[in-house]
């Protein structure tokens, strides 16, 4: 089955629904969208001469053009490889490279950044401008009928943020994504045609793998006019537009809790707010409970299992009156409804209740692999489990806690010291903003544990703090204090870029 045929089926039954809105303005219906991507389909083929298979790149900023190109692209049986718009033009350079793209969409605030990525490529690939007059050419052509795939054909190829070396590109097939949106209404949220999900977060990546839900049930898309996270601008629409949902990381979610204190602004029009993508701090997320109620959700994914590995339902986190509520919303939540997970010693053996080790999960939401990778296909999925690279305990209840990916974890006189744990101490001093910690080669103890903390606060404190709370050993040996911590383009620190900070 061919993911399109979700826009398809709700274009024919509600074709006059609204469909994708640029804010608060009505830019195309459900009837409108799918002709697009039809007509989009035609141009694939006809024009471009482009097959089944064929890679359509996308180095774009959220827009209103966004979702007909991907199902455009889907319609003609192609590829989609959706880049992140804030790469430096040589990461997208090694994306077009590695891809093999025969097409690139780009929207024209990047157009400048493209050519010499183009250039470096050595591919001879179309180069189109969302709104140029190339791209309004591109719908003269007739709509074309929509391909047949197999579920396991790839359907979008995502690259990882290659912080370890270059990024892989993650084959995510048809029934991948269509196990994940069927994971959505079971473990995640139910959707109404009253809803609107909003795209405050890049959709190259999870924000915009969330749309199939919503296509499915024929709900709106409103694309900010911002193009992305701005929390005055999401305030509004949630009054405006209402029934927002949306898929934030959490230094997102805290942002937005912050706004919404500060300003007393009036939160009843979110109506689901799915955060996921890096730790939620036990602080963090009760706060966001106090302020904004119970309209949270979080997932637990990767991109080699997209969206749907854990989920912690919004009926969970609102259970206060359950006696280990504290330590559920520490954790991850429960295995989503369509996978199997488990934690595991190095070898593969199941561990206890308890006992941390290594998060491994299989299911048909698992890719197909990596992209013309076969030794590191190998290595991320044995007897068909993947191996995550995430620490991490699972209860007697079947709750997930993370503790850190494996590569992170400090190995301090022969015994496992995991961040994260060290990380919620420090940020119960209401001082602290935010904190990062990471592990330091030492001559006596193999690795010593350092902190870097953004906020008003004396290295005296914090240590008072943690002899407070954790066993000595596990107190940073030293303590770094930066203005702010650096961050990918979704919000994850950089603990490679701390690390050389310790170096220079």
């Amino acid at each position: 089955m061919n993911i399109a045929q979700l826009l398809q089926r709700t274009a024919l039954a509600y074709p006059e629904r609204p469909a994708v809105l640029h804010g608060e303005e009505l830019i195309l219906n459900y009837g409108e969208l799918a002709k697009r991507a039809a007509k989009l389909a035609g141009y694939f083929t006809q024009v471009l001469g482009l097959g089944e298979g064929s890679r359509v790149a996308m180095f774009m900023k959220n827009c209103p053009e966004y979702l007909e190109i991907l199902y455009g692209a889907w319609w003609a049986g192609m590829v989609v490889v959706p880049v992140n718009a804030k790469l430096h033009p040589r990461e997208l350079t090694y994306v077009l490279r590695n891809s093999h793209a025969d097409c690139l969409f780009v929207t024209q605030d990047l157009a400048a950044d493209v050519t010499p990525a183009v250039l470096e490529s050595e591919l001879r690939l179309n180069v189109v401008t969302v709104n140029s007059t190339e791209y309004e050419d591109a719908f003269s052509d007739d709509p074309q009928p929509l391909k047949h795939r197999s579920q396991d054909d790839v359907a979008w190829l995502f690259y990882t943020s290659g912080t370890t070396g270059n990024p892989k590109g993650v084959m995510q097939t048809h029934r991948n994504l269509l196990t994940m949106t069927s994971c959505y209404f079971s473990d995640v949220d139910a959707v109404s045609p009253d809803d609107a999900a909003v795209y405050a977060a890049p959709m190259s990546h999870g924000a915009g793998m969330y749309n199939f839900a919503h296509v499915l049930k024929g709900a709106k898309h409103v694309i900010p006019r911002s193009g992305g996270f701005d929390c005055e601008e999401l305030c509004g629409l949630s009054q405006s537009v209402g029934r927002l949902s949306m898929f934030a990381a959490p230094t997102m979610v805290k942002r937005l809790v912050e706004y919404i204190e500060e300003t007393g602004s009036d939160a009843s029009g979110f109506k689901t707010i799915v955060y996921g993508g890096g730790p939620m701090y036990l602080e963090d997320i009760r706060k966001a409970l106090a302020v904004m109620g119970d309209r949270f959700v979080q997932v637990y994914g990767q991109g080699e299992c997209p969206m749907t590995i854990t989920a912690l339902s919004r009926e969970q986190l609102a259970n206060r009156e359950h006696p280990r509520w504290a330590d559920r919303v520490g954790s991850v939540g429960v295995a989503q409804s369509v996978v199997e997970v488990c934690v595991t010693d190095a070898g593969g053996k199941p561990l206890p209740h308890g006992e941390t080790g290594e998060v491994t999960v299989r299911g048909d939401v698992v890719m197909a692999g990596y992209w013309q990778n076969s030794e590191a296909t190998a290595n991320a999925i044995r007897g068909g489990w993947l191996w995550t690279g995430d620490m991490g305990f699972l209860d007697q209840d079947g709750f997930l806690t993370l503790k850190d990916r494996s590569k992170d974890v400090i190995i301090s006189g022969g015994t496992n010291i995991y961040p994260r744990e060290v990380e919620e101490v420090l940020l119960r001093h209401p001082a602290v903003r935010e904190v990062s910690v990471v592990g330091v080669t030492d001559s006596e103890w193999g690795e010593a544990v350092v902190a870097f903390v953004v906020g008003e606060v004396t290295a005296d404190e914090l240590d008072e703090l943690c002899l407070q709370n954790i066993a000595r050993f596990k107190r940073p040996k030293q303590y770094h204090f930066l203005q702010v911590l650096p961050k990918n383009n979704y919000g994850k620190v950089l603990k490679t870029e701390l690390r050389g900070l310790l170096t220079t």
